[in-house]
Parts: structure tokens; sequence; C-alpha cells
């Protein structure tokens, strides 16, 4: 897995960082980018970062078009995201949540370009707020997402078209509501999408034959057409060829921008957690207890749950019992349940050695937590081309004690 070569890892020097600590590869994070910039130049499209997914602002300038990046701008799901998003990556900010309230919109009305609905209610409730602000010489433009009621996601806490979704209009609420009112999308400037998640193109082309039959009808009318998130475009195996298509077979159908908004490809694969060894206990298996945790650093491996990739000392694990010596990595932290997965290594582990994590930096950073006072991993950026290295933030008591009150 490309972060835990033997190569790379000499090169990385795992003993040399903070433990534990989150650290972005700037080399592969504009690799990365320039494969999205490849789908930017071939289409038209405009890629956006999904700030949900990696939000390491000291990163920003290798993707902003600001700074020496490719991407346009971010979407956001909350105001905070979206002043991060205007103040640090300097694009478009495009912002999302299922639902806003009054001081919701009007920070969103300082910072956003794009803000998106979840449902009529909430564009009616809004829409004189926006026109106020318009009026005051703030534009923004505004959309509705929509639900096809077609699921690609296979993990139901991540499909957000499961039948019970509560993200996105349904086909027949648009239609009550334009059959009470004809001129129910008027002020709407585009139409929003999302329903995959890690997934290849071959999911996004099922999802638009979906999107077209149900909703299709509407596009012309629209300045854009938001394919959402869950594009794993920098992904080894990813057909961007059929991507391209399909935002080719949009653009020319229809007559819209196209925006899509991964957050996973932006950074997958392009950071790692560095770990140190605390102790090996006794269970059914030897344990080995990290200063990380699954459930306050990573908290996806629980909630997938997934079992991440891992290194040790002796090289990259294996699956428990594929090499000489099996355990179970575990947290630090009280829930009995805080545990990362089983492995092997080719020598056992002992107290002090480093255990690095791949593909850390996605959904990582942005969803760590202080349960039981643990501090937060610190975080770092390292250019492998160049070696240049930065911790730029670690953490202490006082950020624990200021979540508080």
């Amino acid at each position: 897995m490309r972060g835990l070569e033997p190569e790379y890892l000499a090169k990385l020097k795992p003993e040399s960082w903070p433990s534990p600590c989150f650290i972005t590869d700037l080399a592969l994070l504009r690799a990365n980018a320039a494969i999205l910039d490849g789908v930017q130049r071939r289409t038209g499209a405009k890629i956006m970062l999904a700030l949900k997914g990696f939000a390491q602002w000291a990163a920003f300038p290798a993707l902003s078009r600001a700074f020496s990046g490719p991407l346009w701008g971010c979407c956001a799901s909350s105001p905070d995201e979206a002043r991060l998003a205007k103040e640090e990556f300097r694009g478009e900010v495009h912002a999302f949540a299922a639902g806003w309230n009054e001081e919701d919109m009007a920070g969103l009305l300082l910072w956003a370009d794009h803000v998106i609905f979840n449902s009529f209610a909430q564009w009616r409730r809004f829409r004189p707020m926006i026109e106020a602000a318009g009026r005051s010489g703030k534009k923004v433009e505004c959309g509705l997402r929509l639900n096809p009621e077609h699921s690609e996601g296979t993990v139901p806490i991540y499909d957000p078209c499961d039948p019970s979704s509560r993200l996105g209009i349904r086909p027949h609420v648009l239609a009550r509501e334009l059959e009470a009112d004809p001129h129910a999308l008027d002020g709407i400037s585009g139409l929003h999408f999302h329903t995959l998640c890690e997934q290849n193109s071959d999911s996004l082309a099922r999802t638009l034959d979906a999107v077209e039959d149900k909703f299709g009808r509407h596009f012309r009318r629209m300045n854009w057409i938001n394919f959402g998130g869950g594009h794993h475009i920098t992904r080894p195996d990813y057909d961007i060829d059929l991507l391209c298509r399909c935002i080719e077979r949009i653009r020319d159908r229809h007559g819209v921008q196209v925006y899509l908004e991964p957050g996973e490809a932006v950074a997958l694969r392009a950071g790692v957690l560095v770990s140190t060894v605390l102790d090996i206990v006794e269970a059914d298996m030897p344990v080995a207890i990290l200063d990380c945790s699954a459930a306050c650093h990573m908290p996806d491996v629980l909630e997938m749950p997934y079992r991440p990739e891992a290194a040790g000392p002796s090289g990259a694990a294996g699956e428990k019992g594929e090499k000489a010596w099996s355990c179970r990595l575990a947290g630090k932290s009280c829930l009995a349940g805080d545990v990362i997965g089983e492995y092997s290594f080719a020598q056992p582990l002992a107290p002090g050695d480093r255990v690095i994590f791949g593909d850390m930096a996605i959904y990582s950073m942005v969803k760590t937590t202080t349960f039981n006072g643990l501090r937060l991993p610190s975080i770092a950026l390292w250019d492998s081309a160049s070696d240049e290295r930065t911790v730029s933030r670690t953490f202490g008591y006082e950020d624990f004690r200021t979540r508080l009150s």
C-alpha cells in the first residue's frame, strides 16, 4: 500500500516524529490533485474539496487555485467550515446541511457562494434572507439536494440514499411541490445529489440514469449540477474515462456546469498516523496497547468498521496468522472495544516500537475527539520529494479544557 512500503518508511523515519502524529505527504497530495486536474481539463468540470473528509488547512496551498493547486474551492457542512474555506482556501465555497437555522444562515451569507437546501421548507424559510443579502450586494446561488432513491452504498451508515435517509428531496415530493406551485423552482440555480461512498465511476453512471429519469426534465433551467462526493477518482483502478463521459453527458445534454466534491479522493493514501507501543498485555492473544485510539483518533475503524493497513519495525503487517507473530492492536482509552484490529508481524512488537497506520489523512483529523482527555495527535506536513518537515500543531491540556466548561 502506498505510504507503507519499506523504502517510503525508511525515508519518513517514523521515530523522528512526535507520537501520536498525523503526517500528510505534500508530494502525494499534489499527485492526487494532478489526477483531479486532469479530469477538470478534459471536461470543464469544477472539482471542490469536501472539508468533511480533509480539512488540514496548512496543506491548502498545494490544492487551491488561489495558490499553486488546481481545485476551485471547498464544500462545507457548517458556517465554520465555510469560513475556513473562504479564509484559508480562498476559492468558491458551497454549503449543504440537513438543516440550517437563522444563525447558520447569517454566517453562510458572509462566507458561502452556493447554499444548498435539503427541503423546500428550508428554501422558503431562508429565501427572504438570501434575497435581502442580494439587494445589499452579496450574491448567493441557491440549490436543492435531490434523493434519486437509487442506492449504490454498501454500508448503511454511509448510504445517503438508503430508504430511511433524511437527505435530499425525493421525486414525489418535488412533483407535489411543483403541482402546488409551478414556480417552486424559481430562484434555484442548481441541483445537487450524492449517492456514492468510496466508489468507482460505474456507480456514478448508474446513478445518472436514475437521476435523469426522475429529475432530468428540470436540468435545463439550471446553471449547474453538483454530483456530490464519494468518487474515488485517485484510486489506481478508478475508471477516469467513464467519469469523463458521465460529466460530458450531463454537460452537453443539459447545458450546465458540472461540479464534483470529493473528500477522500483529494487526500487518498496521502497520509499516515504514527503511534507508539506502550505495553503488551495478554488476553486470548497478545494485545499491543498504543498511544493512539480507534475511538478517539480514527473512529471510522469502529463505525464502518474496517481494518486499516499497518506497519511496524519489521515491515508491513499481515493478517492474523500470516506472519510469525500475531497480536491485536488496541487503543489506550477505557472503552473496552477500543480495538483497531488483529495483525501479524515478522517479529514481536515491544514497548517503544513505532506502529504506522496507512491512509490516515482522510476522515481522521476531522473526526477526532478528546474522550477520556486523550491528547489529540499532532498534525504535520512532510514533502517526500524534498524531505521538508513541519509539525504544524500539537495539543495539550488547554485544548481539552477549553472544549468544556
